[in-house]
């Protein structure tokens, strides 16, 4: 069995099509046809189901799916281990955009001080999107605030967040004063991230319970032009926390929202521990301490420490 061919067998299931994959490996599609037979007959299984419209993998290739995947994120890290000669590992981590405005310096930090041979790799993005690429074995760890059903993850709840409503202190219907409750929010104009981010789901939850539809007038996923649109006086936004921390620097009012049922809970989510190289675990250790010691010192707005995580 060789690498390539788990490549190849990889490439052929996410594009659904041996023409695809082939022109995306740039091989032939003979060349890569195969290579897939060497090693459905190495295996005495078949991988892959053909059909007029394309190929989608057998159960057996599925089952087969898991590790492949796992053994070319291996490689890739063996490689770049050898590459930097003294580094001890290479890790992966993914971090919502909330989230890494308050978390990824502290993090970087740490990791340097503490474990300065490992390379850490940090990804910015969706929750949503981060879930589907701990589940590819893209990243090694990731923050996420939903769980989907039957995933072989670790996880570790580590905090909770309040959220806030965030504003340009001239905006009609901004809500003044240290507090506000989401049954009072009808009339304000919302700048939102859309519907395929969690923290979406969670908010629409949230004004769910009380009866009222949220005037969202605007959609942006990208957290620094959303905060731009509300700082232009355009609307505001209803976020957590980390996001909240950016408040010294814009000039914006940020009003917290009292109902105890709207906040969000952060997870720490893993690959299963049989999976996780040396240098992942090490990273979850510092991820866990690292947010701890920001929740302590007051430095994650909103945000409380949920007891029960082990040191």
């Amino acid at each position: 069995m060789e690498l390539r061919q788990l490549r190849y067998f990889v490439k052929i299931v996410e594009q659904g099509s041996l023409g695809r994959a082939a022109l995306e490996l740039d091989v032939g599609v003979s060349a890569l046809s195969q290579q897939i037979a060497k090693l459905e007959n190495e295996l005495a299984t078949r991988l892959l189901n053909r059909t007029t419209t394309g190929v989608t993998p057998t159960s057996a290739g599925m089952a087969f799916l898991h590790h492949a995947q796992l053994c070319l994120r291996q490689s890739e890290n063996a490689i770049m281990a050898a590459h930097r000669g003294r580094m001890s590992g290479y890790v992966t981590v993914g971090l919502p955009p909330t989230t890494a405005t308050v978390l990824a310096l502290p993090l970087i930090n740490a990791m340097r001080e503490r474990y300065p041979d490992i390379q850490l790799h940090l990804v910015e993005m969706l929750s949503g999107h981060l879930a589907t690429q701990l589940n590819a074995r893209q990243i090694d760890l990731a923050i996420l605030f939903q769980l989907e059903g039957g995933k072989r993850w670790s996880v570790t709840p580590l905090l909770d967040e309040k959220l806030f409503v965030i504003s340009s202190p001239h905006l009609p219907h901004a809500p003044r004063g240290a507090c506000v409750q989401l049954a009072d929010l009808g009339q304000l104009p919302l700048v939102m991230p859309s519907a395929q981010h969690g923290l979406r789901s969670t908010l629409m939850t949230a004004f769910e319970r009380v009866g009222l539809a949220p005037n969202i007038i605007m959609e942006v996923d990208g957290l620094a032009v959303l905060m731009n649109a509300v700082r232009a006086g355009h609307a505001a936004t209803i976020q957590p926390g980390a996001a909240a921390a950016l408040k010294g620097e814009s000039g914006l009012s940020v009003v917290e929202i009292s109902d105890t049922h709207a906040g969000r809970r952060n997870l720490l989510a893993t690959l299963p521990d049989d999976e996780l190289a040396p240098a992942a675990l090490a990273a979850r250790l510092v991820i866990t301490d690292v947010a701890r010691q920001l929740v302590i010192d007051h430095q994650w707005p909103g945000a409380s420490w949920i007891d029960d995580v082990a040191p």
